[in-house]
């Protein structure tokens, strides 16, 4: 038998419940030797508030869902399914689909490098709003944004520069919001 992710499915905000009462049953039915790993799919993210307060956290990309890599056997199948909290496993015809590796990388967003993608910044800036640019060559300069950007982290700022208006694209981690 090869080990094998499976995605299961939680009730919505007991991820990490699940996560903790599996790991609990693994240990106490003896079977890590044939379920070895438990995953959460999150991401990184900072999310700027009013007043230019930078907030970080882990977000769930797929809320619930668990990734399980597993040795899929009745035992192991009755060990996860019978978790409080686990609703199924997610594959067709009532048999648990296993991963490929490519659908593993993507669902916890990870590079062909091996490491985790770029954090992702949420924000709360609107059309408008006045900011201040905290870092880079156009560092306290104060401007207008004029397009938020939230897939590429990025806005669009009008600067005043030498008298004259000047859009620039920023990203979320060079500017703060001034009241």
């Amino acid at each position: 038998m090869s080990k094998r992710w499976y995605v299961v499915h939680t009730y919505s905000g007991y991820e990490n419940r699940v996560k903790s009462d599996l790991e609990h049953r693994i240990e106490t039915m003896g079977m890590q030797d044939r379920i070895f790993d438990i995953q959460i799919p999150t991401e990184h993210v900072t999310e700027l508030k009013e007043g230019g307060k930078r907030d970080e956290k882990d977000v769930k990309i797929f809320p619930g869902y668990v990734l399980v890599r597993m040795e899929m056997d009745d035992d192991a199948w009755t060990c996860v399914r019978n978790t409080p909290g686990v609703t199924g496993f997610l594959g067709g015809s009532g048999k648990p689909a296993p991963l490929s590796r490519d659908e593993y990388n993507k669902m916890m967003r990870k590079t062909d490098k091996g490491s985790s993608a770029p954090k992702r910044a949420v924000v709360d800036i609107e059309v408008d709003t006045s900011i201040r640019v905290t870092n880079g060559p156009l560092a306290d300069f104060d401007g207008k944004v004029s397009e938020v950007m939230p897939e590429q982290g990025k806005v669009k700022v009008t600067l005043l520069i030498f008298g004259r208006e000047t859009p620039v694209e920023l990203g979320f981690e060079q500017i703060e919001v001034i009241a």
